[in-house]
């Protein structure tokens, strides 16, 4: 009986689909390429593993066994009936984007520190202006809500650039790498936020991490702080955000927003002390990015075919 692997991403390269054709065939599967589910949907009852992201590929009652996202996120999987049932696993590819994504990070916070957006429209304008007062990240209190691959590549950088202090929070209590002087639960957030001038968020969607930065938190931030969001947009109070950008009080750099993409009549395209960026931090345009999802999906198929635990598994009901 004839296996099949199908893959659906076209961000793809012909380079790419090779290695996957050749890891397919020496592994006993055949091996066939879509750029979407439209075209995919003939033969998607018969695959047994699919590689995409789309959530239409999570068909029941077909021949799956295993979908690998090349996305961290699983959103838009975690209520199929084909994982919660025990009919296929879900892996992700977290961990493969925290190269990207923490330079990301590092550019938005230079460039609000150093006042760069300011400095552009003064350009733009042929001004010539030098003495706009600036902020460095040495000296810095720096706050990160999530401390996964994301926040450990972003902490790791940060540490070259001689901050205060860098606390990290999550809900397991380790301090991986030993990057963070200190790791604090949810319950602690309150605590550290009035003494933190730099906080960025790199945390998953689900019902926990919901409205975690609200009206209440941010109030709490010192005059001047710096929210950077890498992670989901749903984790922001967005309106409250939003009077506080516009006050002037507090500045950000947004990569991820509670409606994407941003309406054209919202505020935060004029705010000038937010940076928009259209959610890029982490997409597939590093080829870095695109070698470690290729790897980690290839690494997970020598175990599935060897009849191992996955490495790289998600969970549906935590959601993520």
């Amino acid at each position: 009986m004839e296996r099949y692997l199908l893959t659906v991403i076209p961000e793809f390269e012909p380079s790419d689909l090779e290695r996957i054709q050749k890891a397919a065939e020496e592994r006993g599967f055949t091996a066939l390429f879509y750029n979407t589910p439209e075209e995919a949907a003939g033969m998607l009852p018969q695959a047994e593993i699919v590689f995409g992201y789309d959530g239409s590929l999570a068909l029941e009652g077909g021949a799956l066994k295993w979908l690998c996202t090349p996305f961290a996120g699983i959103n838009q999987f975690v209520n199929k009936k084909v994982f919660l049932g025990g009919q296929a696993v879900l892996t992700n590819s977290s961990g493969a984007y925290g190269t990207a994504i923490a330079e990301h990070v590092i550019m938005v916070l230079l460039e609000i520190l150093r006042r760069e957006k300011e400095y552009e429209e003064i350009i733009a304008g042929r001004g010539w202006v030098r003495d706009l007062p600036i902020r460095s990240i040495r000296g810095s209190r720096i706050t990160l809500m999530g401390t996964g691959d994301i926040g450990q590549e972003t902490a790791l950088r940060l540490k070259s650039f001689s901050p205060t202090s860098m606390i990290g929070m999550n809900r397991k209590g380790g301090n991986l790498g030993g990057l963070f002087d200190r790791i604090i639960g949810r319950e602690e957030l309150n605590d550290v936020l009035p003494g933190t001038d730099v906080l960025i968020l790199s945390l998953p969607g689900t019902p926990d991490t919901k409205g975690i930065l609200g009206k209440e938190e941010m109030a709490l931030l010192p005059d001047g702080a710096v929210i950077i969001n890498v992670g989901r947009g749903t984790s922001i109070d967005q309106s409250a955000l939003e009077k506080e950008l516009l006050s002037g009080r507090l500045y950000a750099g947004l990569d991820v927003f509670e409606k994407e993409p941003v309406p054209a009549e919202s505020p935060l395209w004029t705010c000038r002390s937010l940076i928009i960026t259209p959610h890029v931090a982490g997409n597939m345009m590093l080829p870095f990015t695109v070698d470690r999802i290729i790897q980690m999906f290839l690494e997970d198929l020598d175990r599935y075919c060897a009849g191992k635990r996955l490495l790289h598994l998600a969970d549906v009901r935590a959601g993520y």
